[in-house]
C-alpha cells in the first residue's frame, strides 16, 4: 500500500502552475503600475501635466529632474531628509544594540533574572501602555519636542527579541561552553561567536528597525513641535494630505515646478532608500525569520 503524499509534495500540474502565475503577475501588477505612475508624475514637465489635466500622469513624454532638484537645493524637504536619515540610522544602531544584548542574555537559561525579565518583555504583548501614558512619560523626562523621542520609546521592539532569542537559542551550547572553558568572557563570545554566526538575524531585525523609523511619523506628529524637527514622513503627510506647500530655498512661487510634481518626487524620495536596501537583505529573511521563530 502505497502513501499518499502531502499536497504540497505534489508536482504541480500545467494548469496550477499558470494559476500560480498569473495571481502573481497580477499582484505585481498592482503594485508595480501606482509606483511607475508616481515615478513618471514626478519626472513630467509643466506641460505633461497641463496635457493630463493636473493629475497623474502614465505615459512619459519628456524627462525633467526640476522637482527633485526644487526640493534638494534647501528648504523644509531637504532638512526634513536629513533629519529622518539621522533619526534611521542612530535609532537603528541603538536599537540593534539594545536588542542584542537583552536576547543575548535572555538566551542563556543560567542569566540573573532571566525568568522574570523575559516574563515583563512577553507582557507588553499582551498590556499596552496607551497613548495618554507615554505622552506624559515622554514629556516628563523632558524628550518632548526632541529628536530623542523619535527613537527612545520605540526603542526595543519585543517580536524583533523574540525572534533574535530564538536564533541565539539555536547555536550550539558546547560552542560557547568551549570558549569560556578557553577564558573567554560573556562580551567577548557575543562579539567573536555569536554575532558572526547571526549575521542574518541582526541584518533582517536591523532592516525592520530601519523602515519602522525611516516610515514612522505618529510620533513626530505628538512629540515634535518644531517644524525645523520635522522628518520627512510629516513633511509628506502635509503636503498630500493637508495640502500644505513647502518653502525651498532661493525659489519663487512662479519658477516652481507643478505642485503635484513635487508630491510625487517627495513619495519616490520617501520610498527609494527602503527599495534600495531591501535586495541586500531578502536572501537572510527565511534564514534570520523563520530559524529564529522555531524557539522563539
Amino acid at each position: 500500500m502505497t502513501s499518499r503524499r502531502a499536497p504540497w509534495e505534489e508536482k504541480p500540474t500545467v494548469v496550477g502552475s499558470f494559476l500560480k502565475f498569473l495571481a502573481l503577475s497580477v499582484m505585481v501588477l498592482v503594485v508595480l503600475i501606482p509606483m511607475w505612475s508616481v515615478l513618471v508624475t514626478s519626472l513630467a514637465s509643466r506641460e505633461t501635466l497641463a496635457e493630463a489635466g493636473g493629475s497623474m500622469v502614465f505615459l512619459p513624454k519628456e524627462i525633467d529632474f526640476t522637482a527633485y532638484q526644487t526640493i534638494l537645493s534647501g528648504g523644509i524637504v531637504t532638512r526634513a531628509l536629513w533629519i529622518s536619515t539621522l533619526v534611521t540610522v542612530a535609532g537603528t544602531a541603538i536599537s540593534l544594540t539594545f536588542t542584542v544584548l537583552a536576547a543575548y542574555g535572555l538566551s542563556r537559561p543560567g542569566s540573573v533574572g532571566h525568568r522574570p525579565i523575559l516574563f515583563y518583555f512577553l507582557l507588553t504583548f499582551l498590556i499596552y501602555p496607551g497613548l495618554v501614558p507615554t505622552y506624559l512619560v515622554v514629556t516628563g523626562v523632558g524628550l518632548k519636542d526632541s529628536l530623542w523621542s523619535l527613537i527612545l520609546p520605540t526603542a526595543i521592539s519585543v517580536f524583533n527579541l523574540v525572534v533574535m532569542r530564538g536564533f541565539f537559542q539555536n547555536i550550539p551550547q558546547d560552542l560557547l561552553d568551549s570558549a569560556r572553558i578557553d577564558g573567554a568572557g560573556e562580551f567577548r563570545i557575543l562579539l567573536r561567536i555569536v554575532m558572526p554566526l547571526s549575521k542574518a538575524v541582526i541584518a533582517v531585525v536591523g532592516l525592520f528597525y530601519a523602515v519602522g523609523y525611516w516610515n514612522a511619523w505618529f510620533n513626530a506628529l505628538l512629540f515634535i513641535d518644531n517644524s525645523d524637527k520635522f522628518p520627512l514622513q510629516i513633511v509628506l503627510r502635509s503636503m498630500i494630505l493637508l495640502g500644505q506647500s513647502p518653502q525651498f530655498s532661493g525659489a519663487t512661487t512662479g519658477s516652481l515646478p507643478p505642485t503635484e510634481s513635487i508630491k510625487m518626487a517627495v513619495v519616490v524620495l520617501t520610498i527609494l532608500p527602503i527599495l534600495v536596501i531591501y535586495p541586500f537583505v531578502q536572501r537572510h529573511f527565511i534564514k534570520g525569520v523563520i530559524l529564529g521563530a522555531i524557539k522563539g
